[in-house]
């Protein structure tokens, strides 16, 4: 059987096809076992069409829910750290398996552009059609679509969402919209994400990151309206821990994704350096897990084992 993502109505239909095949007779699936199919995954072990032994096959069920999200990185300001964070969610999703494909603002270096190249495209946002890429590439399938947004885009971008009603359309087609807006330790900052919450309220998602390696002391953002807001709607929060700015600009310098700054000698870092880069990804990795469920596209569920 295929590993195709199933109906509950096509979990009968399928299953009775291959029984049909073997046996010349149709499956009949009680409606209790067809209940706690609902909404979660379960092992059924089924014979395989044409052999003997029993198979056992993890069956996904769809049930309606949003799948493919948009993730908006930003934080407006220059040098805070948005094209970091999004390399670091790139990373993350090819090292987990999930799926996703990005677009970069960036016209001068994109960072994406740059290190992760075979995931990503450019995107303009002054362009509607350019920016119109955003929502085909979410229903291609579902995935994560990672959106690298350059410094002082915000203009197009919300011009774009305004004028197509864009979280209405995305809303219609269940894809979910989360916006990433990275803090330094500065006024302005804080200014922009109270801005942003005022804007766009309970229509998006957010997921505030406090980035250590361009500030040290966020006790203005604790004491402020913006950090009211996020904690009265439940916002998500993650903590980018700092990198040695040395072992930063060697990873920069050879082009090098995280994966390959972290395992292969090639990319010029030494032993220490390849080290720091492993402990740094991990603790970031730790931040993600935590805000992961509900805000990521799962890897597909679907899998044959062998056995029963």
């Amino acid at each position: 059987m295929g590993a195709d993502m199933l109906s509950a109505s096509g979990v009968v239909d399928i299953l009775s096809t291959t029984f049909d095949s073997v046996q010349g007779k149709p499956l009949l699936v009680p409606s209790e076992t067809a209940g706690s199919l609902q909404g979660a995954a379960d092992f059924l072990c089924v014979p395989g069409a044409f052999a003997v032994q029993m198979r056992c096959v993890r069956l996904s069920i769809q049930t309606g829910i949003a799948m493919s999200k948009i993730h908006f990185v930003g934080g407006e300001k220059g040098g805070v750290g948005k094209s970091v964070l999004a390399r670091l969610l790139a990373q993350y999703h090819i090292d987990h398996g999930l799926p996703f494909a990005a677009f970069d603002t960036d016209r001068s270096h994109g960072a994406l552009l740059r290190f992760y190249a075979d995931y990503s495209r450019p995107m303009v946002l002054d362009d509607f059609e350019s920016t119109d890429q955003l929502m085909e590439a979410a229903l291609e399938t579902d995935r994560d679509i990672l959106v690298d947004l350059a410094a002082q885009t915000s203009l197009p971008l919300h011009r774009w969402i305004d004028q197509n009603d864009f979280l209405s359309l995305a809303n219609e087609e269940q894809v979910q919209v989360v916006f990433w807006h990275v803090l330094d330790d500065g006024a302005d900052a804080i200014a922009l994400l109270d801005n942003l919450f005022d804007r766009y309220g309970h229509a998006v998602a957010y997921v505030v990151v406090k980035n250590y390696g361009r500030g040290k002391n966020f006790s203005a953002y604790e004491a402020s309206r913006a950090r009211e807001t996020a904690q009265a709607m439940g916002v998500a929060a993650v903590d980018l821990p700092d990198l040695n700015a040395a072992t930063m600009r060697k990873i920069d310098h050879g082009s090098a994704s995280l994966w390959a700054a972290a395992h292969t000698k090639e990319t010029g870092l030494g032993l220490m350096d390849r080290q720091r880069v492993k402990v740094w990804k991990n603790r970031v990795y730790k931040q993600f897990d935590q805000v992961a469920e509900g805000l990521f596209t799962p890897a597909p569920a679907t899998e044959a084992l062998d056995g029963c």
